[in-house]
């Protein structure tokens, strides 16, 4: 089967996309087409990939990607047994005549319009009914794969749920340690930014430091650069996940700071599992997945859940697993057994690489492939 994977939004070394996806059909023996922005993100695509690089979709900048997409998948689609993309405009890119097409739904594109800066916010509230329409349009034209069992209410049909898991080692490479708090991700105020600076400036005189792994939106990185220039924060921008999660080994616990708004009521956050695969404790908001996970589950917990909008509550939790190297233990060694049983990416990724063969054998007019039942995603 040869696949084309498209984005114009996610960076091209995105996780789900890259390390988990296309890493799975490429080890399953698939050839696979990525159309992604490598140049302007300074990335340089893996040999075993064909590379198409188009422009990156930014802000309210996406006329130029898209136009470049359109023509891009246009072109390669002839070979092409299945097309998955991966950013909702990118329906209107999508040509006419096409193989089997999959749209891997990372996020309540509706919900997330309220939290976006560059969307101007008279336009925010009317235009969900519009998202929600293409949706829906969607569900007759193309296969959707959700990455969260709470997407389902959001379609009328049944669709398979390829959850956001990760790689979980047999073991954690390090125990956690007692000077370092980490956040893994992309940062924005939404994602508790603010309350992650606030927080490192309340841990710095205790000698514990705040580590930022990731991109950031344009309106919350003058203030990451002050925090860093102040100490109160490391700021690494945008990493690889696997190095991204060489750093966070180690750490004495992994934070997890999300607004309670509408796009995030229905996600577990993957930097959470990620947080508990690699040994680290957990400081968390209330999101309902995330609190369910690591304070609601039989085995117990492996973390403390804070309020919204609470830096010093943020700040308390990380005194309190330093000051309790037991309590530390426990939470790494229980979040690693649960990410371990329930969420480590292989198990997934058999039923992900079968559902796309599946789909890509069932349209009319392609190359047929070897007949293999279908395993339930």
């Amino acid at each position: 089967m040869h696949a084309l994977v498209a984005t114009v939004v996610h960076h091209p070394e995105d996780a789900r996309i890259l390390h988990r996806q296309i890493r799975a059909l490429l080890d399953a023996g698939h050839t696979v087409t990525y159309a992604a922005p490598f140049r302007e993100r300074g990335v340089t695509p893996w040999p075993e990939l064909e590379a198409v690089d188009l422009p990156r979709a930014a802000g309210r900048r996406r006329l130029r990607a898209l136009r470049a997409a359109r023509a891009a998948l246009a072109e390669h689609v002839p070979k092409a047994d299945v097309l998955v993309f991966h950013d909702p405009e990118l329906m209107l890119a999508l040509p006419r005549r096409r193989p089997a097409t999959v749209w891997d739904v990372h996020e309540d594109a509706a919900a997330a319009l309220l939290t976006k800066p560059w969307m101007p916010r008279p336009l925010r509230r009317p235009l969900a009914p519009v998202v929600r329409s293409f949706e829906r349009r969607a569900e007759g034209r193309m296969h959707l794969l959700l990455a969260e069992e709470g997407y389902r209410g959001r379609f009328a049909g049944a669709h398979p749920v390829v959850p956001n898991t990760t790689f979980v080692p047999e073991r954690p490479a390090r125990q956690p340690g007692h000077d370092r708090v980490v956040y893994l991700g992309h940062l924005s105020n939404a994602r508790g930014a603010r309350e992650l600076v606030e927080a490192g400036r309340l841990l710095r005189p205790h000698g514990v430091r705040v580590d930022v792994i990731g991109a950031a939106d344009p309106s919350v990185r003058p203030m990451l650069r002050a925090a860093q220039q102040e100490g109160a924060v490391r700021w690494f921008g945008f990493v690889p996940n696997d190095r991204a999660l060489r750093m966070v080994s180690g750490a004495m616990a992994g934070m997890s700071l999300l607004h309670d708004t509408p796009n995030y009521r229905h996600s577990l956050p993957t930097k959470v599992v990620e947080y508990m695969a690699h040994g680290l404790p957990v400081i968390t908001t209330p999101t309902p997945a995330a609190e369910a996970l690591v304070a609601g589950r039989p085995e117990g917990a492996c973390g403390v859940v804070v309020p919204h909008a609470d830096p010093r509550a943020a700040a308390e939790a990380a005194l309190l697993l330093r000051g309790d190297p037991g309590l530390r233990s426990r939470f790494a060694r229980t979040g690693h057994e649960i990410a371990r049983e329930h969420y480590h990416w292989p198990v997934q990724a058999k039923a992900f690489v079968r559902q796309l063969e599946e789909w890509a054998r069932a349209e009319p007019g392609l190359r047929a492939l070897p007949h293999r039942a279908p395993a339930p995603v």
